[in-house]
């Protein structure tokens, strides 16, 4: 097994990990909405491929809240046959280190039980609105550099 930077992966392989690991019904998830029309960030999506085969992938997109700019992680997708395997866990370490200071800080809508371990939190989101339904307990933000962030916004696409 390897990784490779996503950009190299065609977006049929792409999709089609992405509707093994979450459903054809993705589309509709309010994180589709945040990033709708944007690109992904290239130097934080990574695949982890095994025999040239796509079996996990991360995406970071770019976001913000007022005026402020985040990444958003996610999707972090793996096949429904290599679940439990850690790969899950690769991909948020690849992404993590590949990450720079203009890259802070990072949002996502997750597990917080899975996802605390990154330094994800959903301390600092409470007032933060999203484009559709979520839970705020899953609304996670990883701020290791204490950037000042508005208390309250609507977290959308950057223009």
């Amino acid at each position: 097994m390897h990784n490779t930077p996503l950009s190299g992966i065609s977006a049929d392989t792409l999709n089609a990990l992405l509707d093994d690991a979450f459903g054809a019904d993705r589309r509709v998830r309010t994180a589709y909405l945040l990033r709708k029309g944007m690109a992904a960030i290239d130097h934080l999506s990574f695949g982890i491929l095994d025999d040239d085969a796509l079996v996990a992938s991360i995406q970071c997109w770019p976001v913000r809240v007022g005026m402020a700019n985040l990444v958003l992680v996610g999707p972090v997708a793996v096949a429904s046959h290599r679940q439990n395997e850690g790969l899950g866990t690769q991909l948020m370490q690849l992404t993590l280190n590949a990450a720079t200071p203009r890259d802070a800080p990072m949002v996502m809508i997750g597990d917080p039980e899975y996802y605390g371990r990154f330094g994800f939190e959903a301390k600092g989101t409470s007032g933060w609105t999203l484009p559709g339904p979520w839970e705020p307990r899953r609304l996670l933000l990883r701020n290791v550099e204490m950037i000042a962030l508005p208390t309250h916004g609507m977290l959308g696409p950057t223009d």
